[in-house]
């Protein structure tokens, strides 16, 4: 894989984070994918099973959220059990992420703990800036530039250890 200045730069201390945790504490989920409910089937299940694919331990609230269980308690259990956030932004995530839906609390909790990848897909950074620019000023992995695949690639690469 490739990666540019700025991919390196941002994922560098990234690594160090989810290497550290690892030892610390092995049991836990690589990755925990924030998504926006209208992808569930699309966007955000591609790089889901894609990421399943290369090895990753992925939280998915699709398959991690069983019936009668509560919603937010178990996103909650998820988000304290992954060692890193991966953030799927696409037009469905801006338009809810100011109406405080529940990737909108997700995305909240993943900023507070500085451990978070944006995945840009199918919008710009622009257009994040515009409706989250704590999230936009985070440097991440962009698929107008790269494939789906290659994405998960990299993600792959950044956390399994």
């Amino acid at each position: 894989m490739v990666y540019t200045a700025a991919e390196v730069q941002t994922l560098t201390p990234v690594r160090e984070y989810v290497e550290k945790r690892a030892v610390e504490q092995p049991d836990l989920r690589d990755v925990f994918l924030c998504h926006a409910w209208d992808d569930r089937n699309g966007a955000a299940k591609e790089l889901h099973n894609l990421l399943v694919a290369a090895g990753v331990k992925v939280w998915f609230s699709e398959k991690d959220l069983g019936l009668g269980v509560p919603m937010m308690r178990a996103i909650d259990k998820g988000l304290a059990n992954s060692r890193i956030g991966l953030v799927l932004v696409t037009p469905a995530l801006l338009a809810r992420l100011p109406k405080e839906s529940v990737a909108d609390k997700e995305l909240s909790v993943l900023l507070a703990g500085n451990q978070i990848i944006p995945i840009v897909h199918n919008t710009t950074y622009a257009d994040l800036r515009n409706v989250s620019p704590m999230l936009a000023s985070r440097t991440g992995l962009d698929t107008a530039e790269e494939s789906m695949a290659a994405v998960a690639k990299k993600i792959s690469e950044l956390v399994t250890i």
